[in-house]
């Protein structure tokens, strides 16, 4: 089985601290204050997590020289690289692999906008463009 390697709904929560933070670094003790008034999590869950999401190279950290129990984490993958990760799993996981049976159900599934469609469009148009620009 594969190792994962994406946040998982509450490694989510965190990220979303750092991706919206003006700063690509922050010790646990910045993120639990940031995390205030967003979820009830516990300091020790917010840790566990900051350690999760390292060990699935999520974050990275580098140990304080003035106190070496502070640990300042680094965003290693952006919001972008993980939403693009957790799509692919997620059609791997229940398309098949299918990218298209996987757009259909979600447009047949949805009450889209003559806007909405129309954005849909473009971005159709633009994947053509790119796959003629490969031939």
């Amino acid at each position: 089985m594969e190792r994962e390697t994406t946040p998982s709904q509450s490694e989510w929560l965190i990220m979303e601290v750092f991706w919206a933070n003006d700063t690509p670094t922050m010790t646990a003790k910045e993120v639990i204050k940031k995390m205030q008034g967003r979820s009830d999590m516990s300091s020790r869950m917010v840790r566990v997590l900051l350690n999760r999401l390292w060990q699935k190279g999520v974050l990275s950290y580098t140990v304080d020289e003035h106190d070496l129990r502070v640990y300042h984490y680094t965003v290693e993958k952006s919001k972008e690289e993980c939403q693009r990760e957790k799509s692919r799993k997620f059609v791997e996981s229940y398309f098949e692999g299918s990218r298209k049976n996987a757009m259909a159900a979600l447009l047949q599934s949805a009450k889209l906008t003559e806007e909405q469609l129309q954005e849909l469009e473009e971005i159709l148009d633009k994947c053509k463009d790119k796959d003629n620009d490969k031939e």
